[in-house]
């Protein structure tokens, strides 16, 4: 599989990720067999890139990710992790947490600030069992972004320059701060999520633009957009982002179907593909929970797109004009 290297690092990143949400038992439960198994298929699919955070599943995805990483040479992969929510104990009786289905037995609590980072790093690297990560990044720090920028940065540029991480950014929903984030800073990689997708092209008004200009790399995570690109027919129901799709939505993402379908290409393929084509995109996360759609997605990165396809797309409206489409 290939890979790129993140912004003016060192770090390389196989161009399809691990996306370690699901480890966490987003939306479902998902047993230490089957988490296991998932991870193992992964890395025979060729994927050397795994990302995972502290928020997902309150520690689990960390613990899972560094039990499976531990039993492979330290140069043969990349690992990132993410700062930001501090996990502290509380008794879990009676309450499970609100959005990974795992016990609830601790609760995160905000910290963007220096001290908060490094602590945040200290935990992750006790809970995977590793003594460094290549790639940390700033998570969701949308309504905490001045502390984020005034000191946590800072915190991660101070560990880069230690050589206790290779890279660092920030993974965030809104391009326009990570666009600021960006400009103001010497970040080597922005994780964006679903805002760069054949449904989402709103990345194209500043943060592309600005990662080219500064030689900073993008993660596009969340090409899916939650479900709704997922699946080679969108049905009613499919979610975009974390809700039921419009109708208007659903309009087009059964449009984007069909121009894909006319070309012999399904549309979670072209979902895949289109990030890739901008020279900032690095690779794509995909978050994964079982063997078998591991092995889907890693086919489904594979199959071949004709340029044609792309063409049509832009000549139907669905693709915005400044989208590079060429190879």
């Amino acid at each position: 599989m290939r890979s790129s290297r993140l912004g003016r690092s060192t770090v390389e990143v196989t161009e399809l990720g691990f996306g370690g949400g699901p480890l966490g038992g987003l939306f479902a439960p998902l047993d230490d067999e089957t988490a296991a198994a998932t991870l193992s298929a992964a890395w025979d699919c060729g994927v050397r890139y795994f990302d995972t955070s502290p928020h997902y599943g309150i520690g689990q995805s960390e613990r899972r990710t560094g039990d499976f990483l531990r039993g492979m040479p330290r140069d043969t992969f990349t690992l990132s992790t993410k700062v930001g929510r501090l996990l502290v104990a509380q008794d879990p009786r009676g309450r499970v947490d609100e959005r990974f289905r795992v016990p609830a037995t601790h609760r995160r609590v905000w910290d963007f600030s220096r001290e908060g980072v490094l602590r945040s790093v200290g935990d992750s690297l006790a809970r995977m069992g590793v003594d460094r990560v290549d790639v940390l990044l700033l998570h969701d720090a949308e309504e905490h972004f001045g502390t984020a920028l005034r000191e946590g940065f800072p915190a991660l540029a101070e560990l880069r320059s230690q050589g206790v991480v290779g890279a660092v950014g920030a993974g965030m929903h809104d391009p326009g701060l990570l666009t600021e984030l960006v400009r103001e800073t010497d970040a080597d990689v922005v994780m964006l999520s679903g805002r760069y997708t054949l449904l989402d092209h709103r990345a194209l008004d500043d943060l592309l633009p600005a990662c080219t200009e500064r030689g900073v790399s993008v993660l596009a995570a969340s090409v899916f957009n939650s479900g709704l690109l997922a699946t080679p027919r969108p049905v009613e129901g499919a979610h975009f982002d974390y809700a039921p799709a419009s109708p208007d939505v659903l309009r087009r993402a059964r449009e984007l179907a069909d121009v894909c379908e006319a070309h012999g290409v399904r549309l979670p393929e072209a979902a895949m593909a289109f990030p890739l084509r901008h020279p900032a995109v690095a690779g794509i996360v995909i978050g994964m929970r079982s063997p078998q759609e591991v092995r889907l997605d890693a086919a489904a990165f594979d199959a071949p797109i004709p340029d044609r396809l792309w063409s049509d797309l832009r000549e139907a409206g669905l693709l915005d004009e400044r989208a590079p489409v060429g190879a």
